[in-house]
């Protein structure tokens, strides 16, 4: 599959720290599409990872999708219906639970200026993320591989951290 097969409206599913809004930054740059990182929509900058209303979230959620060319990272179930709609691809990395937590780890004891952090926010070890990883995700996991399935929409799976490296090159997203 060509970058330019996935159109101007890519979402990009996957577990937390599976490299989504890494490879949203790098598709934006490649393509010239508009980087939209749900993260930031649902929380308020300069808070601890604070959530915005449900209300707030989902109304900027409508306006970003609203546009015509973007590629979006994050999952955010309540507003997947909506879009997917407008999406033209989709993305969905599935790396394992342990990749995961490995790469959380990595991202908040070592990376300063990551990708998709939250402006004024912090990145540190909190149990309640290492639970969302360990426990709800692997449960989340069937739900979204099957709502991926059913998409009728030019989309690309991969499974391991070695895959999403492989499609970098491929697509020649330099970092």
């Amino acid at each position: 599959m060509k970058l330019s097969d996935l159109g101007d409206r890519i979402c990009i599913l996957g577990p937390s720290n599976s490299g989504k809004s890494t490879l949203a930054d790098a598709i934006a740059r490649k393509r010239g599409l508009e980087p939209v990182h749900l993260d930031l929509l649902h929380h308020l900058p300069n808070t601890d990872w604070q959530p915005r209303p449900k209300a707030d979230f989902i109304a900027l959620h409508d306006a970003a999708i609203a546009g015509e060319r973007w590629v979006m990272d994050g999952n955010y179930s309540i507003c997947m219906p909506q879009r997917f709609r407008r999406a033209t691809g989709v993305i969905l990395l599935d790396i394992s639970t342990p990749a995961s937590l490995l790469r959380y780890f990595r991202r908040s004891w070592f990376e300063k200026n990551r990708r998709g952090a939250l402006e004024g926010g912090r990145d540190s070890v909190k149990w309640d993320m290492i639970h969302h990883i360990a426990v709800t995700t692997p449960k989340n996991r069937r739900r979204y591989q099957a709502m991926f399935d059913e998409l009728d929409l030019p989309k690309l799976q991969l499974s391991t951290v070695q895959a999403i490296k492989q499609r970098f090159r491929q697509w020649d997203l330099a970092r």
